[in-house]
């Protein structure tokens, strides 16, 4: 038995998780996840690193972050506390969606999470105070591969729900893309 279905979006190989809930009076469980139930996904390899973000205000942006190949990585994306508006961008080259993006809104209620593969730049906007992400890496992070897009760039026009509230100065000094940005091969 499954305790994974398992959505396509519309940017391929960006897939949508909903895992199944069981419960009972004690309470519930959910597993987060499981290699060889989301190898089918496109999740390939161990996990070889976990991240845990807290983000204390609503609005505010944390993205759009990526690595590099030989250090491109999987990630999967859940909500533990609050809720996020999670978006990844296409930036695979040579893809019939590059550049495009896809948001989903994960929480620790709706028991959802994102399969991000790799070539794909990775954000969020917290839509709930204190929103608590747990990430799981196909790879660790590597500094000199890390890249970034400005996640207000006019090019990508995400539609964040919110205002945005708080943006770090590291991410808001991303350059906007420009016409010579060819994308990520990977």
């Amino acid at each position: 038995m499954s305790r994974f279905t398992v959505s396509d979006t519309p940017l391929h190989g960006l897939r949508q998780v909903q895992r199944q809930r069981l419960g009972d009076s004690r309470g519930s469980l959910s597993r987060l996840f499981c290699a060889e139930e989301l190898f089918a996904a496109g999740w390939v390899g161990s996990i070889a690193q976990i991240n845990h973000t807290v983000t204390t205000r609503a609005g505010t942006v944390r993205g759009m972050h990526f690595q590099r190949p030989p250090h491109a990585e999987i990630k999967l994306v859940s909500c533990l506390r609050g809720e996020v508006f999670d978006v990844a961008v296409d930036l695979r080259t040579g893809s019939p969606t590059f550049l495009q993006w896809h948001a989903v809104r994960l929480s620790a209620e709706n028991n959802q999470a994102l399969l991000i593969p790799q070539g794909f730049a990775h954000g969020f906007q917290s839509l709930t105070d204190n929103a608590e992400l747990l990430y799981c890496h196909s790879a660790a992070y590597a500094p000199a591969a890390e890249g970034g897009l400005n996640p207000m760039d006019e090019r990508l026009a995400i539609a964040w729900p919110l205002s945005v509230t708080e943006l770090s100065a590291r991410d808001a000094q991303h350059a906007m893309i420009g016409p010579s940005f060819t994308g990520v091969v990977v």
